[in-house]
Formats: C-alpha cells, sequence, structure tokens
C-alpha cells in the first residue's frame, strides 16, 4: 500500500511507514510534441518525397527526423515526472510513465540525507538523469526543492520531488532505526 503524505504539522509526528512523492513537469509535454512533430515529419517524408532524384538526400533527411523525433519523446516522456518512494529498506526513484530509468539505493549505504529549497536544471545542465564529477548524480524533472542523499561512497544523489522535507525526514528516522538494529521485519 502506498501513501502519499503532505507535510502540515510539526516534527513530533508520526512518520509514515512508505513514504510516496511526486514530481511534474508539464512544460516536457511541449517538448513531446515537438518531437512528435519531427518524427511525422520524417514519415510525410519518406511517403511523399520524390524517391527519383536525391535519393541520398532524402533518406537523411528523412532518417535524421525520425531519429530526432525519437530522442526527443523519449528524452521528453521518460523525464515528465518522477516518483520517490521510501520504504524501510531502500530509497527508490522511478521516472516517467514506464518507470525508466530506475534507481534503488538501500538504506544501509545512505550516510545521509539533506533538504535542499532551490534546485534549478540550470545547476545541473538540463532536464532528466544528469551527472557532474563535483556534484554528484541527479534526477531533474522541474525546479524546486528536492533531497539531498549522500552515500556511503561520498557520491551524492540528487533528486527533485515534492515534499522533500518529509522524505529527508523519513530518511534520517530509517538510517537512525538501522544504525540502533531496531529495524522491525517484514
Amino acid at each position: 500500500m502506498r501513501h502519499h503524505f503532505r507535510h502540515v504539522g510539526s516534527s513530533t509526528e508520526a512518520l509514515p511507514e512508505i513514504w510516496t512523492g511526486r514530481a511534474t513537469n508539464r512544460m516536457q509535454w511541449v517538448l513531446a510534441a515537438a518531437g512528435a512533430a519531427c518524427l511525422a515529419l520524417g514519415i510525410k517524408l519518406a511517403v511523399d518525397g520524390n524517391w527519383t532524384t536525391g535519393v541520398v538526400a532524402l533518406v537523411m533527411a528523412v532518417v535524421g527526423c525520425v531519429a530526432a523525433g525519437l530522442m526527443m519523446l523519449y528524452g521528453t516522456l521518460a523525464f515528465v515526472h518522477v516518483e520517490v518512494t521510501v520504504d524501510r529498506d531502500a530509497v527508490e526513484v522511478r521516472c516517467g510513465h514506464m518507470g525508466l530509468p530506475r534507481r534503488r539505493i538501500p538504506l544501509d549505504q545512505v550516510v545521509a540525507a539533506e533538504f535542499d529549497p532551490r534546485i534549478t536544471p540550470h545547476q545541473w545542465g538540463g532536464w532528466g538523469c544528469r551527472w557532474r564529477p563535483e556534484r554528484g548524480t541527479a534526477v531533474v524533472v522541474r525546479r524546486g526543492e528536492g533531497l539531498v542523499v549522500t552515500l556511503g561512497d561520498g557520491k551524492t544523489f540528487t533528486v527533485t520531488v515534492d515534499d522533500a522535507e518529509l522524505a529527508v525526514r523519513v530518511i534520517r528516522e530509517r538510517i537512525r532505526r538501522l544504525r540502533a538494529g531496531t529495524v522491525p521485519q517484514a
């Protein structure tokens, strides 16, 4: 059973056993439409094109439009939204409608969790799955709040998600329980 809690009360209230949060970027649908237009143009060129003259140029145009359209469609639809789940074992991040790409971080590998109120695509070089040597790895679907998880190897994982403050509290409590050896068994 999944729960999505919006943090409203004090830090002394009971934490959910399973926390789920989401973030969405509706602007990505505009980019997806542009990808669909490129794909449609490539198909139209293939069907209606004059194949008797300039075959090489026409093939290049068709392949270029279809490839660009498919890349834009996948690249945008995969990052229209992100879902983060924190259960008793791990932090799981799933992107897009198919849940791909996906990352599962076991809580025994997490050293710390921090709230970041101002994550921007500009900081990471754009939307999507990002890696920067000085910053770590991130899934950025929109600007705004998110959580930053520091792993045992010193690397960080950042994700934009609504109600990230509660997610950080849940992760910190789970880490505390793991270290104290009081994790309830399933």
